[in-house]
């Protein structure tokens, strides 16, 4: 009976050597998948202009500011208003940086007051992200109820984090963006 078992054990051995041979030897199957390198984040195209050394259009970094913005396009010119702009504010991809000219700048009267029936005197762009409800309906199209819905929406949702987005306010579409982008930013 003993040598039952060995020969079966043998046997079983052997089938497994033969097994393992052929799994070793065999040819593979399918091809090899090769994965593509990982995605790289595409930079930033930011329009700068103004009172800068040189206008233009800019590939940025991701994360890149206001500050970087102006480097990129030469820096300020001595006659620039930097006074009007926020340099820590993070840029946006399709972002426009415009930096006025000390002699664009428009100051309130002295006293702090308006006249009735004047208009407040206004630095453009108007920083949509921090105006006040009369700076705001100083704009082309924008009167007391959509002033009021721009200071509304940036309560509820936050800062805006590029111009067109103040399309998202209820009554201001396409048409009012148009007349107003190249006088509002959000710096």
């Amino acid at each position: 009976m003993k040598s039952i078992y060995l020969v079966i054990f043998g046997i079983l051995c052997g089938l497994l050597a033969a097994g393992a041979i052929l799994l070793i030897n065999s040819p593979g199957r399918g091809t090899p998948l090769e994965l593509p390198p990982a995605p790289t984040q595409a930079p930033i195209v930011v329009d700068v202009s103004g009172a800068v050394a040189h206008p233009g259009v800019y590939q940025l970094s991701i994360g890149s500011r206001v500050e970087d913005a102006i480097a990129a396009a030469g820096g300020l010119l001595p006659e620039a208003f930097a006074e009007a702009l926020n340099m820590a504010a993070p840029l946006a991809d399709g972002s426009k940086v415009l930096v006025p000219m000390q002699s664009e700048q428009v100051s309130a009267p002295s006293d702090g007051q308006t006249t009735t029936g004047s208009a407040p005197q206004v630095n453009l762009p108007v920083n949509i992200n921090t105006a006040s409800l009369e700076i705001l309906m100083s704009l082309p199209g924008i009167g007391e109820v959509k002033a009021q819905a721009i200071i509304d929406y940036r309560t509820e949702h936050g800062p805006f984090t590029a111009p067109e987005e103040i399309q998202n306010v209820h009554g201001i579409g396409p048409a009012t963006y148009e007349n107003l982008k190249d006088l509002i930013t959000i710096y």
